[in-house]
């Protein structure tokens, strides 16, 4: 596996400095993005995160526990492998996230694009599941 999160520690792995990954848990703007928020039930949010990343083309969960969930997505032509995390922090209301490739510097963007299109779907079936 890519990245070293820890579901025991709660925290995900810190990005390097490369530009080639974002998480919700990094202070600079360059690697920031916002976590997952959600209301409601916990394990209900969980259940839909899960459900969207199974959804996601060329990505397959590697890891899973009752807080953590690790997947990997390949690129379609050269199949490059990114590390994709997820941590669920239930008092808060959130799941912290981490999007990064394993190799090159750069992923003109690949990895924002992959969480705001998880947080789009993340919301918009949420949503559903509350009506």
């Amino acid at each position: 596996m890519g990245s070293t999160a820890s579901a025991q520690t709660g925290k995900l792995a810190p990005c390097p400095d490369s530009p080639n990954c974002i998480s919700s848990l990094a202070v600079d703007a360059r690697h920031a993005t916002a976590p997952l928020s959600f209301n409601g039930d916990p394990q209900t949010a969980w259940n839909v995160l899960k459900a969207v990343v199974l959804k996601q083309k060329r990505t397959r969960i590697t890891g899973i526990s009752e807080y953590y969930l690790q997947a990997e997505c390949r690129s379609l032509v050269f199949r490059f492998v990114d590390d994709l995390e997820f941590l669920l922090v239930p008092d808060e209301q959130r799941v912290h996230v981490r999007s990064a490739s394993r190799t090159g510097t750069s992923d003109f963007g690949v990895n924002r694009r992959r969480v705001e299109r998880i947080r789009r779907e993340f919301m918009t079936l949420l949503s559903s599941k509350a009506q």
